[in-house]
Order: C-alpha cells, then structure tokens, then sequence
C-alpha cells in the first residue's frame, strides 16, 4: 500500500500542509465527506457502476454543470495560492479580482453568481467577503492571510457544490480540484519555476495524505490511487531535479488517475462534467503560466531605489556648484518620497542593513553634511547611500539588477556630459572613473553579465570607450567626448535590450529618464536653461522613440498612467525656460517614472517568453481520446462543435502570442457549457458572451426592487466632462483628476448595480458629501443602500458636479471588499 506514509504522519500526529483545505480537497476532520465506500461498493470495470450511481445524489443535472462553474473557481483560487507562494502576490490578487469579476458576471438561474445566492444567501455573502478579504492579503504582501481568506471562499463553493449535487459527485469534485492542483506544479514548471513547483507540489500532496478523498480515489480502485499520488509524488521529485519535461509527463498521469477513478465512482456523465471542468481549469493555468517567468514586484521597487541612486548624485552635484539650499531640498525630495514609497518597507524586509545604511547612515548623514557645508562628509554619506541602495537593488531585482545598473552608468553618463559641457572637465573625467571603478568591482555583477551577454559589447563599452573618457574631458576634446559618449550609451542600450525582458528594460529606462530629468532641474537651478530646456527635450525624444520598449509597455498598462507620466516629463521641459521650478518639476516626473514601472510590472505582461500551449495542447490530445469527447458530442452537436473551435483557437493563440486573451475567455466559455450539454442541460446553459464570464444578460440591473435617487439617469449626459466607467468590480479609471467646475458620470459598465459613495472623512475641508441617492453622509448612504437606494443599474449613471478643490475618495458599497475604491482629484 503506497499510504504507507499517510498512516506514519497519522500515527506520530505530524501536521501536513495547510492553505486552502476546502478548496483543495478538504483536509481535516471538519471537512470530512463520505467516501464511495459509504454508499457503495466500486467496481473496476467501465460497465458495471457502484451502487452510488442509482443514488439521486449523484444524478447528472443542469445542478451539475453549475457545481461544475463552481469547481473551475475552486481551482483557480489554488492558482492564486500557487502565485502567492511565488512571491507574485500582485498577480495573485489581480488573478483573485479576476475571479471576483467573474463570478459578479456570471448572472442566470444556473450561473455561478446567482447559483450561488439562490442555493445559500450565507454561502453567497462569505463568498464574496472572503475573495474581497484574500484579495486585499495579497496586495498588502500578506500571503498567510490571504491564503486563509481564500480556504473559506472555497469552504463556501464546496457547501454550495453538497447542497446541490450530493456527497458522491461533491468527492469526485474535490478530487477533480487535486488534479487541477497537480497541473498548477506542471504550469510553474513550464514558466521555469521548478522550485516552487516543488514547494506547491509538496503542499498539495500534504493536503491530500489528509483530505477524505484520499480514500475516495483509493475505494475507486488501488490502480487509481497508486497513477494519482505516484505521479504527484514523481511531479515533486522533477521539479526538485529542475526537470520541467519530467513534471508534465507525471502531471498528467496524476491527472489521467483522478479522471479514471471518476468514472468508478459516479455515474459518467457526472464524470464526464467533472472532466471538463479540469480541462477550464488548466485552460486557466495556460494563462497563469504565459504571465509567468518574467520580474516580480521587486523589480519596480529596485526601479525607484535606482532612481534614487541617480537623485542623490544630483543633489551632490548643487552642493559642489554652491547650492547648499537646493542641495539640501533635493536630498530631502528623496528622503520624503521615500517615507511613503512602496519601495520603503520592500527595502526594509530584504535587507535591514542596506535600509539603515540607506536612509540613516547615508541619506540622513548627506542632508546634515550639506547643511553644515561639510565638504568630505557630503562625499562619505553620498558614497554610503549610494552602497545601500546598491545592496537593496541587488536583493529585491535579482537576476535584474546588472540591467538595473546599466540605466543608472547611462544617469551617470549624462551627468559627466553636462558637466563637461559646462566646463568641468575634472568633474566629469572624475564621474567616468567612479563608474569604471564599480565596473571593474562587478558591482551588481554589471561587469561579469554584460561579458557573459556579448563579448562584442562588453570590449565595446569598456575598452573603446568608457576607458577613454576621462582622457577626452580632461584634454577639452569635444569630437572624442561624443564619440565615446555615444559609443558607450548605445552599448548599453543594446545590452539592455537583450539582457532583459520589456519590464527590465523599462526600469533601467525609467533610471535614465529621471536621471536627465534630474540634469535639466539641475541645469536650470544653475540658470543653463537653453541647455536644461535640450536635456528635457532629448529625454522627450528618447520616450517617444520607444525607450527600449517602455513606452509601448506603459500605454498597455494603463492609459491614464501614460498621458500622467507624459505630461511629467513635458512639464519638466515647460518648466526649465517657464516660472515653474523645474526641480519641482523634476521630482514629479520621478515619482511618475517609478509609478509607470510599477504599472509594467503590475500588468503581468512581457515579463517573460512562456509557452503555455503545450498545456493547453494536451488537453486537447487528451480529450480526443476521452470518454467526455463522446458524450459531448451526442448531448448537442453545436456545443461540441464550439467546444473543439475554442479550444482549437486557444492552443494557436498561445503558440502565436496573439489574441490569447480573447481566445482563452471564448474557451473558457465553451468549457463551461460544454458541461451542460454532458449534464443534458444544454438549454440551461448561459450563452456565449464577448465579457468576463458571461451570463444571460448579467446579473442585476433588470430588474429588482431598488432606486437610484436624485442624480441617477439614463445613459451618459451629453454635457459630462468625464465619464467613469462602473465595470464588474472597479472603476475605470481608479483616479481622475477635474477641474473645478467640472462634470462627472460615472456609468455602469458590468456587474451589478454599483454606488457611488463618498468615505465621509475622504473629502477636502468644506465639500459637500456626495453619493449616488443624494445622501448627506457615508452612514446614510450605507443604510439607504441596504434599504434599496442608491443603485445604480445597468445603462444608468450617477452624475455629480465638483465644487471644492482637493482629493475626492470614494467607493462601491456592494463591492468595497473586492478593493472598487477610487479618486477624484479637483483642480482649481
């Protein structure tokens, strides 16, 4: 008997892997099902069923097909489980608001919302509470608390499963949901993250030694149980040995054991729904993977401690020109920005000592140095801020930081430039030798990756030219001084566009665009405003010209931080021949730069070049073969035919890296309906819809017994100066920023009906309080929408006229949990 082991870690009273029990197989006794044995008594022959299949609770229904909707978000939160492990907590609560978007959209008689809510009002309202509670874990970085959050969301989908289906297709279920777990370790270890494909597959094999349908599977025939926990067990052993080909080939005998076993213990078109709902969620895991394998939040926080490498170097640069107080005020810029940085705790949990060198022994130091016109001191604390934040760099981006030290030698570049241009020859031979110093000292491993990456480069950069200019500066030859200038920036932009993906580019990216920003601040403090004015326009030009990706990548990931972080960087460029301080103006295109960073990251895309149609492949190859393939096909022909096109679609948009959105959405559709058609349920089934989801029409706004109240109307009025969009959990765009004077409408777009509602203490002094109902304070509000005031429904919207500069905080009641917060910031 392969439980050998399970029967040890029993008898010694050993605690196994704990995260996500309900959801994962219910581990522990409180979760306990019946297994097979209970209600019958298996057989191993495909005609012959156990007596649990004559049982109504394991009849196959259109209340299958929604268990089986229930199953794929069951899965998917352990996606988000899996992301959380990797340390990808941004990604693990974007895949958690997904699923909340999702479940919000999921509208009919047998879709997942109102499923829901009609078998469990209490089911329904944790459910929704505990993916709003995982959601914000994770986005603080609190992945224990998530992971608690979300093994309660899952606890209510398996009740909900049970009340509908029965003990006997409710443990097949949750048996179905450990092989969607076996193909999480097989998708991180196609995104080239063995190791914590290892650790979730550790997890998962924990849970199941404890889980009850550990003997389920064992009761459907010792076969299955030995295919399903061997091939987990040998899943684990590849991932340790890095062998990721090893992995798929053991998850997916894992899997085929699970989907065998099935068929023995139900009846098979309960199997057959159960089938597919493993196929939706490895369709999910496809697009977990693509994401995968590139730069986590650590790298955008190492981008805003670069550009503080490069800030400092400014600040230094006034005091030297006899500028103490624009000095001091640029070096308190950075310690202020950093106070409230996301960068700021980052620093502090990876490396104490860099957070203290950084911010105490450095930054603090250079301020007071500068202050007391301490010649040496300045130079010692620059010196230390500037190891810190090296140290930080190189603990948070990892493989990243060569490339994140690439931006900040270009920063530096342009600063031994205008210095030389402003006849400080020294200076500027003196910035190349530091630079050549830490190259040769390999700090941040620069020197040793760019040699590995291209000797051609490496000979390049350094020997032709980074070794010839303080020759160049110090002997005024203009013609030398460009030439190497040019040569060595152009080698490290090549090796930045080799040496990373869009991300990683982008950061170093940001460093330099700041750093020259920071030059043309400098510039115009010193009163060279024809030159700050070309500095600021180059930079200008260098964005426009796509930055080695950057620009491409920010207007993908959000629009309103693109035209934000244009509008910086014009206004650092306005400001250098204007009456703004284009200091000022330099420290807000930083903050902007390392905000569009975070965006980059945030989104999840270009972080790497996974294929994850070999995932989706086999899916395919597998149900060509399958016993569901048959059933599919004779419940309704055009669900079959659909089914096979999407699934079709989606193997080649993930092989092309085209459309792989829209092509996963359409399978994960035909998926679940494909589930309906098996159940004979086929006109239960909700359509096929082009949003996240789908439904018959939604849920909410039809109809309903509530009001909108004053402000609430039809459609968007013409006059709206802006429009908000409501979509199914959040507003689009989150900030705005208006002028006095100026109209808003907010319009539902998804979802449920939404509020829009003001936080009491979130208004400038002397606003009136507003929210949709014409409340005259948040407590109001939030009774009145518990009264059915309020709402604002499908093709409605809520408008309301700014009077009173300053920041405007507001939320949606019903959907505050799952983070659909925004701002409004009123312009005089």
């Amino acid at each position: 008997m392969r439980h050998t082991r399970r029967r040890i870690l029993q008898a010694t009273g050993v605690a196994l892997g704990a995260g996500l029990a309900g959801c994962g197989g219910e581990s522990g006794t409180d979760a306990a099902e019946p297994t097979a044995t209970d209600t019958a008594e298996p057989t191993a022959t495909d005609t012959a069923e156990p007596t649990a299949t004559e049982t109504p609770t394991a009849a196959v229904s259109a209340d299958t097909a929604l268990a089986a909707e229930w199953n794929v978000m069951r899965a998917r939160l352990h996606d988000a489980v899996a992301l959380g492990r990797t340390d990808n907590h941004a990604a693990a609560a974007r895949l958690v608001g997904d699923v909340f978007a999702r479940f919000e959209n999921a509208g009919g008689e047998y879709g997942a919302h109102e499923g829901l809510e009609s078998t469990s009002e209490e089911a329904y309202e944790s459910f929704e509470g505990s993916l709003g509670d995982g959601r914000s874990a994770f986005e603080a970085g609190n992945a224990d608390e998530a992971i608690g959050a979300l093994d309660g969301a899952g606890e209510d989908l398996l009740s909900a499963q049970r009340e509908r289906t029965g003990d006997a297709a409710v443990g097949v279920f949750s048996l179905f949901v450990f092989a969607s777990r076996v193909r999480n370790v097989d998708a991180l270890a196609t995104a080239g993250l063995t190791d914590a494909a290892a650790t979730v597959g550790e997890a998962t094999l924990a849970d199941f030694e404890e889980a009850a349908v550990h003997d389920t599977i064992e009761s459907a025939g010792e076969e299955y149980y030995e295919a399903f926990e061997g091939g987990l067990e040998d899943a684990v052993s590849a991932a340790q040995e890095g062998d990721a080909d090893a992995v798929h080939e053991a998850a997916l005998s894992a899997s085929q054991g699970v989907v065998d076993a099935a068929y023995e213990l139900v009846p098979e078109g309960v199997a057959g729904v159960g089938h597919l709902s493993l196929m939706g969620a490895v369709g999910f895991d496809a697009e977990m993977a693509a994401g995968l394998g590139g730069p986590g939040l650590g790298l955008a926080h190492a981008a805003g401690l670069n550009g503080y490498r490069a800030r400092v170097r400014d600040a230094v640069w006034l005091y030297e020109a006899g500028e103490p107080e624009a000095a001091t005020a640029a070096a308190q810029s950075v310690f202020q920005h950093f106070e409230g940085a996301r960068a700021h705790e980052a620093l502090e949990e990876a490396s104490e000592d860099a957070y203290e060198q950084f911010e105490h022994d450095g930054l603090e130091a250079l301020i007071e140095a500068i202050e007391n016109g301490d010649d040496a001191g300045v130079a010692d604390a620059a010196a230390t801020t500037h190891d810190g934040l090296t140290t930080g760099i190189e603990a948070l981006a990892g493989d990243a930081a060569p490339v994140l030290e690439s931006g900040y030698f270009r920063a530096r570049l342009g600063d031994a430039r205008e210095r030389y241009h402003r006849g400080e020859g020294e200076a500027a031979a003196t910035v190349a030798e530091d630079l050549f110093a830490r190259f040769e000292e390999n700090e941040a491993d620069f020197h040793e990756t760019l040699e590995e990456t291209s000797e051609e480069l490496y000979h390049t950069f350094e020997e032709e030219h980074l070794t010839a200019l303080p020759e160049a500066f110090r002997g005024g030859d203009d013609e030398a001084v460009d030439t190497h200038l040019a040569g060595a920036t152009d080698a490290l932009v090549e090796f930045e566009a080799s040496a990373g993906s869009t991300p990683v580019a982008s950061a170093a990216a940001a460093t330099y665009m700041t750093g020259r920003a920071g030059d043309a601040g400098v510039l115009a403090t010193l009163g060279a405003t024809d030159r700050a004015e070309t500095v600021a326009s180059e930079a200008f030009e260098y964005f426009e010209a796509g930055a080695n990706g950057f620009h491409e990548a920010v207007e993908a990931a959000s629009e309103e931080r693109y035209h934000s972080f244009e509008e910086a960087l014009g206004a650092v460029r306005s400001a250098t021949t204007g009456e703004a301080d284009a200091s000022d103006a330099a420290t807000t295109f930083a903050d902007e730069a390392t905000a569009a960073v975070y965006a980059v990251v945030e989104r999840g895309e270009g972080g790497g070049d996974v294929n994850a149609a070999p995932l989706v492949g086999d899916v395919f190859a597998t149900f060509e073969n399958a016993r569901v393939h048959e059933a599919l096909e004779e419940g309704d022909h055009e669900t079959y035919e659909t089914f096979e096109s999407a699934l079709s679609d989606y193997v080649s948009a993930l092989e092309s890296g085209e459309g792989v959105d829209a092509a996963g959405e359409r399978f994960a559709q035909a998926t679940r309906n494909a589930g309906f058609a098996v159940a004979g349920a086929v006109g239960d089934a909700p359509e096929i819809s082009a949003g996240g989801g789908g439904g018959e029409g939604g849920h909410g706004g039809d109809s309903g017994d509530f009001e909108g109240g004053p402000n609430v109307v039809e459609g968007v009025p013409d006059d709206a100066d802006h429009v908000v969009d409501m979509t199914a959990v959040a507003f689009e765009p989150a900030e705005l920023t208006v002028s006095v004077g100026d109209t808003v409408a907010w319009s539902h777009a998804g979802g449920e009906p939404h509020s829009v509602t003001a936080y009491g203490d979130g208004l400038p002094e002397g606003a009136s309080y507003w929210a949709s109902g014409d409340f005259d304070s948040e407590e109001a509000a939030r009774e009145g929408w518990e009264n059915g005031q309020g709402y604002v429904a499908s093709g409605q919207s809520y408008v309301h006229t700014f009077e009173t500069a300053g920041e405007h905080g507001y939320f949606c009641i019903p959907h505050e949990a799952a983070g659909m917060e925004g701002t409004v910031v009123v312009e005089e």
